[in-house]
């Protein structure tokens, strides 16, 4: 139980340094701005408890408002996505995975409800995200193609991730 603690914790740490470090510092476009943090909630174990999701949820969003100068607008944003997993994962996993310890990655659900499962979170986290930071709908259609493009390279580059650090074997559907 302490090393598995101890494990996400360093995955956590490194995760954060990751997006504060190197990918907040890359200017892909306007319109394209990834947030990979939001992969490790993602990755959490699917039977973790309703209450620790949405405080390492708010965690997230809070170290992130911290080096980013967005005050609430991460903590929103996850938060938000963090309630809509617990859902979603009620409505998408079988018996089985609610009872084991399942993680919901590449190698233990697939790439399609991978994929899937993603782009639906991180569309979430960055339809709250970017709406809360223009405070409006002003500019609703540029916003949305902002959200969509976001959505796509994060999910991309968390994908590279999975392929990259968890080498298991992965299902095709």
């Amino acid at each position: 139980m302490i090393l598995e603690i101890l494990s996400y914790l360093l995955r956590f740490i490194a995760i954060m340094l990751l997006q504060l470090l190197v990918i907040n510092n890359i200017e892909l476009s306007s319109y394209i701005n990834p947030y990979i943090y939001i992969s490790f909630i993602l990755l959490l174990p699917i039977t973790i408890k309703p209450w620790q999701l949405v405080l390492i949820s708010f965690l997230c969003g809070g170290v992130m408002d911290a080096f980013s100068s967005t005050p609430g607008l991460h903590i929103a944003a996850t938060n938000f996505m963090g309630f809509i997993r617990i859902h979603y994962l009620k409505a998408t996993t079988t018996k089985e995975d609610m009872e084991g310890r399942i993680v919901p990655s590449l190698s233990q659900k697939g790439v399609v409800w991978f994929v899937f499962y993603c782009f639906v979170m991180t569309f979430i986290h960055h339809l709250i995200l970017f709406f809360l930071e223009i405070y409006g709908f002003q500019e609703f259609f540029s916003t949305i193609t902002r959200v969509l493009l976001s959505s796509v390279v994060t999910v991309l580059l968390i994908v590279i991730g999975q392929l990259l650090f968890y080498r298991s074997k992965i299902k095709n559907g």
